[in-house]
């Protein structure tokens, strides 16, 4: 049953959660050998936690397309995935809005919409995934 609607969704939000934040830039930093980031601050260490959590998102939407057999944990690992990109789209905002504009980061790239679009992706294949669950219940109620 791997060829189903929300297989194909899901697919789509392991590829962009995986394999579009190496394509497009969450923000283009100034490199400058002045500037020196300590690698225990508040900033250095979100910016290595954005891209686990890119990858964690990515590798839950391959496993959920391999939980066909139960619907009920599809359906509610994808709503983890839902929650996951919207922690990271907070925290991607947080980011935009704390940075100061010059000294850090110069322009912000269209690659922080990811998490927007990989949401979208995974909210249809639930969709998908709740419309499946009721057809066999209606069919249950049959037999």
């Amino acid at each position: 049953m791997i060829q189903r609607i929300q297989s194909i969704y899901l697919l789509l939000a392991s590829v962009v959660s995986g394999g579009l934040i190496f394509v497009f830039n969450l923000w283009n930093t100034i490199k400058e050998k002045i500037f020196v980031v300590d690698l225990f601050s508040k900033e250095a260490i979100t910016l290595k936690v954005i891209p686990l959590m890119f990858i964690l998102s990515a590798i839950l939407s391959i496993v959920t397309i391999f939980l066909f057999n139960n619907r009920k944990l599809q359906f509610v690992v994808g709503r983890i995935i839902i929650l996951i990109n919207l922690f990271l789209l907070g925290l991607l905002i947080y980011l935009s809005l704390n940075l100061s504009g010059e000294t850090t980061v110069s322009e912000k790239g269209i690659g922080m919409f990811l998490p927007i679009l990989a949401i979208l992706l995974v909210v249809l294949a639930n969709k998908a995934i709740k419309k499946d669950e009721d057809l066999v219940k209606s069919v249950d109620r049959l037999r």
